[in-house]
């Protein structure tokens, strides 16, 4: 990623910054904060280089370097400062931010926004947040932002479960288009009530034909 101009002596970048010599010759910088663990300090006559050895984890404790990273950027007056980590993302821009809310006596919630406006894709971790509050209450004495918590959307519930009603039904074929089919037969109704008068069978006719059982069945 390229290089982000803080203020006119103060630039913010990711690990392939320092590496372009090019680069840091235009921008006149004689000091280098390296906030990474892995990355080597490249040698330039007259730059200097401070490592601050902390890893992007919220549980990091970049905080301890607040005071001391932001002294040195002030302190620095033969020429320009870089600070860097892996991308500029996470660790260099929360002590850029402590350096500016430290020297230059604006709040987090400035300092956030003026480090945002040069390079709006910063993205500090959770961790690194709460140690730039802490820090801004022991500067100011309280605090301008919150960091909300991000709450998940509760999964959806899940489909109810079958009852035997509902899986003997899902089962069943097509309805059939005899009127038959059709009627459900309540508790309360009669047999004399689902025939019509000339279909009502006297028992001699039932045995006869055998039908009893099979027009009611369901």
């Amino acid at each position: 990623m390229s290089v982000s101009q803080i203020t006119p002596t103060l630039f913010l970048g990711g690990a392939d910054a320092p590496l372009n010599a090019m680069l840091m010759s235009q921008k006149g910088i004689t000091l280098i904060v390296n906030a990474t663990i892995n990355h080597a300090c490249p040698a330039y006559p007259g730059v200097e280089c401070v490592r601050v050895p902390v890893s992007d984890l919220p549980s990091a404790r970049l905080g301890d370097h607040f005071d001391r990273v932001a002294e040195r950027i002030h302190g620095n007056h033969a020429g320009g400062t870089l600070v860097h980590c892996a991308a500029g993302m996470s660790r260099s821009p929360a002590l850029v931010m402590a350096y500016l809310m430290r020297f230059r006596g604006v709040t987090l919630r400035q300092a956030h926004r003026w480090v945002q406006d040069s390079r709006p894709y910063v993205r500090l971790n959770a961790g690194f947040w709460e140690q730039l509050l802490q820090y801004e209450r022991k500067l100011y004495g309280k605090n301008t932002v919150r960091v909300a918590a991000v709450e998940e959307s509760p999964p959806p519930p899940p489909p109810p479960p079958l009852t035997p009603r509902t899986q003997r039904w899902t089962r069943l074929p097509p309805p059939q288009t005899n009127w038959l089919t059709q009627v459900q037969r309540s508790p309360v109704m009669g047999r004399a009530s689902v025939m019509s008068r000339p279909q009502v069978m006297t028992p001699t006719t039932q045995r006869r034909r055998g039908t009893k059982s099979s027009i009611f069945r369901v």
